[in-house]
């Protein structure tokens, strides 16, 4: 059966920054002498009694914070944003550029610290500051699996973009998967079944049983295209144990293998042949376990059909097609497919399957009546991509 699609696992966010219009012009800067004294504005050059000329050149949002200097080399440069944080960088090899590691971000203020010093040794410092607009638009991120959570050996890393992202190679740069057993794997964009784009990143195989994950997505100050981010995210997760799911939708049963070892069988009975109501084929991967839910067939286009609550429901595709109890099915579990669509068995059955199983669990589902093949982002589709296509989905292919 195919119910309402529910809402995402997860949802970072952080306020929307003022609707102003995100340009390169700044605030006017001021330059602090070693002395104290104030010595200029506007021009981004810190102004001193010394011969070394030192300049910010870069002052724009999604740009690295360049300094350099003329008449002397650079000794230390110190870029601090209005929260205390400091923007690292380094010093060329001429010691007479630094830059930034981070880009700025817009809507914030820096102060900019050097210490320089002339080839007779005599040093001195200056201070700067300028400020970068704020944004037009935020763009912000739903992520999963959630923070420490354990996941079956299917579930991706998955990103969904509130906003269009049109620079897929620039965001892309700044996402970094580690894991605790270096695990071969690929960003991969996608279509969310929402509309909304989407990044995954999937090993080449089955994720390894006790693998650690995490994510650093070091956004701050990147243009998506379609809105800036202003802000960094954080996750991490761990993989459980393998377990695979096997639907054999013309024999009408369901298998478990756990550790390469089939541990059960359960008679089912998938979507009816022959029009909408046939299922899925194809790897799915087990998104949610949602328990009792109301299911609606009006809300997916198959009319008045059915309009219920149903137990143990466990959703395999963002639309609709779940594993659950389907009692009123009984006279078919193990002998004909009679579903709307979804892999129904009996109540006892479902009960026990429902505790046993784990979100990110893999559903390999073969059956000659179906509707095609579970796409990339109907859910986790991603498995049934060549591991050599998907990774020709990265934007840094």
């Amino acid at each position: 059966m195919l119910p309402i699609r529910t809402a995402p696992p997860i949802r970072m966010s952080r306020p929307v920054l003022a609707a102003v219009a995100l340009v390169a012009s700044l605030t006017a800067c001021t330059a602090q002498a070693a002395d104290g004294g104030s010595s200029g504005s506007g021009s981004g050059a810190a102004k001193d009694a010394s011969p070394v000329k030192v300049t910010v050149v870069d002052r724009a949002a999604g740009k690295p914070v360049s300094v350099t200097a003329t008449g002397g080399t650079l000794t230390e440069v110190k870029v601090v944003d209005g929260e205390g944080g400091i923007l690292k960088g380094r010093t060329g090899a001429s010691g007479t550029s630094w830059a930034s590691d981070r880009k700025a971000a817009p809507g914030t203020s820096y102060t900019v610290e050097v210490t320089s010093r002339t080839s007779d040794g005599k040093q001195s410092t200056s201070q700067s500051s300028f400020a970068t607009p704020e944004a037009e638009k935020v763009n912000k991120v739903t992520l999963a699996p959630g923070k420490n959570t354990m996941v079956g050996i299917g579930h991706p890393l998955s990103i969904v973009f509130d906003l269009p992202v049109t620079r897929k190679a620039d965001v892309e740069k700044q996402l970094k998967v580690t894991t605790s057993n270096d695990t071969e794997g690929s960003w991969g964009w996608v279509k969310d079944y929402s509309g909304r784009d989407r990044a995954d990143w999937r090993p080449r195989d089955y994720w390894k049983p006790g693998t650690k994950v995490t994510l650093e997505a070091d956004l701050d100050g990147t243009d998506s295209g379609g809105g800036w981010f202003v802000r960094d995210y954080r996750t991490g997760f761990t993989v459980g144990a393998s377990q695979i799911v096997k639907v054999d939708l013309d024999a009408h049963r369901l298998s478990v293998v756990r550790d390469g070892r089939t541990v059960r069988t359960i008679p089912v009975s998938g979507g009816t042949p022959g029009g909408d109501k046939r299922s899925w084929r194809g790897t799915a991967v087990l998104m949610a376990k949602e328990g009792t839910i109301n299911m609606n067939s009006e809300t997916v286009g198959l009319g008045d059909a059915y309009n219920k609550d149903v137990d143990y429901s466990m959703r395999l595709t963002w639309s609709g097609m779940y594993a659950h109890a389907a009692p009123w099915n009984a006279p078919y579990f193990g002998k004909a497919n009679k579903s709307s669509g979804c892999i129904g068995m009996s109540d006892e059955n479902a009960a026990s399957f429902y505790a046993s199983v784990n979100v990110g669990d893999p559903f390999e589902i073969k059956g000659r009546e179906t509707k095609g093949v579970v796409a990339e982002g109907n859910g986790y589709g991603a498995w049934n991509v060549s591991w050599e296509q998907w990774k020709t989905k990265s934007a840094l292919r």
